[in-house]
């Protein structure tokens, strides 16, 4: 798989040089998470070595689940494995792979507190672009359940979350994923996303945050047509220099949604799981900027 240049990154999202520059620190994570879990008996690293006797195994194969999402039988199938087997070794390596990015400080932020920590965290950033994203969602046997989840943007049972990038496609902030029913600007609102962001930072946004420019003076956002009032020309014009800004949302999203853990419908039964997914696939694109800067 490492000697097709081409073949590694459909496997696993990354760089045969990215791997092997995250595989010290997943190392690390391994040995600490295992070496204080409770009820231990032997050493790290005692015991049968089973299908993935080696960390660079270990590795390969969770980033196959991120960027593949493969169901069970078929991870099972391409491991020789059992399916439930490779439930667990996934819920055990997802942990791992968190510490992993974390430690390297890639991992988006989950809530910035005030002016101070943003400055403190990001202190280069000049601008800043804030859009929300959705991810479809197997549809709710229970009409209730259904209705919490139900998109009218995308007709169908989503999760959201709001995605809040530099200039350089970074994910700095990535909200916890809610139901597809909340508003865009709902979300932001609740975890103070732009009321955080220093006044000397543009922010770039859609229509879908009309009236965030209330809370951020510095804000960018496209003119909205009523039914009274059509858009002039010349505000058609400064609509497509303005979206043509904001594509860098676009790519920043795009960026870690090629793995397919977060873009694909979520079919795991376990709940907020693909919260964690949507972390760990924006981990994995800054991890990737940070090492093509």
């Amino acid at each position: 798989m490492f000697s097709n240049p081409r073949l590694c990154k459909a496997l696993t999202g990354l760089t045969k040089a990215e791997f092997d520059a995250l595989l010290p620190g997943f190392t690390n994570a391994w040995q600490i998470i295992h070496a204080t879990k409770k009820g231990r008996q032997r050493k790290v690293g005692g015991g049968k070595k089973g299908k993935l006797p080696t960390m660079a195994d270990k590795l390969a194969f969770v980033l196959l689940y991120l960027k593949c999402y493969p169901t069970f039988d078929l991870l099972g199938f391409l491991t020789g494995r059992e399916r439930t087997r490779c439930c667990r070794s996934v819920q055990t390596l997802l942990p791992v792979l968190a510490m992993t990015l974390g430690r390297q400080l890639v991992l988006p932020k989950r809530k910035i507190s005030s002016v101070e920590e943003f400055f403190k965290t990001f202190p280069e950033a000049k601008e800043v672009f804030v859009d929300g994203t959705e991810r479809p969602v197997q549809k709710p046997k229970k009409l209730k359940k259904r209705n919490k989840l139900y998109s009218g943007k995308k007709k169908g049972t989503t999760r959201k979350t709001v995605v809040v990038n530099d200039g350089n496609r970074r994910v700095l902030i990535l909200t916890p994923t809610k139901s597809g029913r909340r508003h865009d600007k709902r979300i932001a609102d609740k975890y103070d996303v732009v009321k955080v962001i220093p006044r000397m930072v543009t922010v770039w946004t859609d229509t879908g945050f009309q009236g965030i420019q209330h809370r951020h003076e510095n804000t960018v956002l496209p003119a909205k047509a009523t039914k009274n009032k059509p858009l002039t020309p010349e505000q058609k014009q400064n609509n497509r220099i303005i979206s043509g800004i904001r594509v860098i949302s676009e790519h920043a999203i795009g960026g870690f949604k090629r793995f397919k853990a977060a873009a694909d419908i979520y079919r795991n039964k376990l709940p907020n799981l693909d919260d964690t997914f949507t972390l760990l696939s924006a981990g994995l694109w800054n991890f990737h900027l940070q090492q093509t800067a």
